[in-house]
């Protein structure tokens, strides 16, 4: 058994850290961790997980985190930075579910989140958290950066194409739509269920943070720099990601359905959270909601000489948590889908 810090766990993120650990038998949770519910009692707050956990709210600060084997931070960026060598030097394992180590350039990461970074000797030594692509590093890490949930719904779709050679990396495009608790638990007036309902939009279409995220790992894959069109958008629902990526085959490259159904599915079998849907089947938010697996579907327009990927996960959980749990299954040499079984709800 391990024992299991969560910093900040009254965000959505943080509660689907304690869905998913507080069943586990493999797992103790020792700490969790909230500023303003310090000395409450968890099961109050999240009646979900009650008969699961009988903890209290400890302080941020609490010296219990450096008698875990690994620590959670669900916190916004730049917390993170400030508290994980402290815990790496006592020997805890540290998953970081911030923004705050996924960027390996420290200058970039400072001007697209307009703070200095008080951590950039741990940037270099962070993992980046994407099992697909990083298994290996992963189990040995002692300090993993997990994906957000916008750059592992596009790398994951893009990867098998860009891995084989076939685009034209300089005109990437992703069309990515994400349900209202992607913005998180803060009472911030756009983001209420009444101002988003019945009712989409773009946003950040003048540069988001993850652009560069997903454009370091789709870099990676390419060896060489790739030129990414990315938007975002605002849906009325809860939770789920449905990402649209179009890319343009290499002039002279020739391809067919059957060719890039057989690329995808050889690439993710024996991965066992990414789906590839058989020809003519499209993902859904729908498919995946409450799960740990993305979904994808990869159709060719030849008209257009254009590859069209569709790519549907929940963004709490393979965007987020989830994948933060699948790492710590992989850091501590349990099985990859320990407590990830579970099968996505319905309607």
């Amino acid at each position: 058994m391990i024992k299991a810090g969560i910093v900040g766990a009254t965000g959505y993120t943080g509660v689907e850290l304690l869905r998913l650990l507080a069943p586990r038998p493999d797992v103790e949770l020792l700490v969790i961790t909230s500023r303003e519910q310090q000395g409450r009692s968890v099961a109050t707050q999240f009646p979900n997980i009650r008969g699961h956990v009988d903890l209290t709210f400890s302080a941020p600060d609490s010296p219990a985190l450096k008698d875990c084997d690994v620590v959670f931070f669900a916190t916004p960026h730049t917390v993170a930075m400030t508290a994980a060598a402290e815990l790496l030097e006592a020997g805890v394992r540290v998953i970081d579910l911030s923004a705050d180590f996924r960027i390996t350039d420290v200058a970039l990461w400072e001007s697209w989140y307009q703070t200095s970074h008080l951590a950039p000797h741990l940037v270099k030594e962070a993992v980046y958290g994407l099992p697909e692509v990083n298994r290996e590093l992963i189990r040995r890490a002692r300090l993993v950066a997990v994906p957000g949930c916008y750059p592992t719904a596009v790398q994951l779709g893009f990867l098998p194409l860009i891995e084989a050679g076939l685009l034209e990396t300089s005109r990437l495009i992703a069309d990515a739509k994400s349900g209202v608790s992607g913005a998180g638990r803060k009472a911030v007036e756009d983001f209420l269920y009444c101002e988003t309902g019945e009712s989409i939009k773009a946003y950040g279409v003048s540069g988001h943070r993850h652009h560069p995220e997903i454009c370091q790992g789709l870099s990676l894959a390419n060896q060489g720099s790739v030129g990414l069109t990315f938007v975002p958008h605002l849906t009325p629902m809860i939770r789920g990601i449905l990402a649209t990526l179009y890319g343009q085959v290499k002039a002279g490259v020739a391809v067919d359905q059957a060719q890039l159904q057989t690329l995808y599915e050889t690439r993710y079998a024996d991965e066992p959270f990414v789906e590839v849907r058989p020809p003519g089947e499209l993902p859904a938010t729908r498919d995946v909601k409450g799960s740990n697996r993305c979904s994808l579907a990869v159709s060719y327009s030849p008209d257009t000489e254009t590859v069209i990927v569709l790519a549907a996960e929940d963004n709490l959980v393979k965007g987020a948590s989830g994948q933060a749990v699948q790492n710590m299954n992989i850091m501590f040499g349990f099985e990859e889908t320990k407590g990830l079984e579970v099968v996505a709800l319905l309607p």
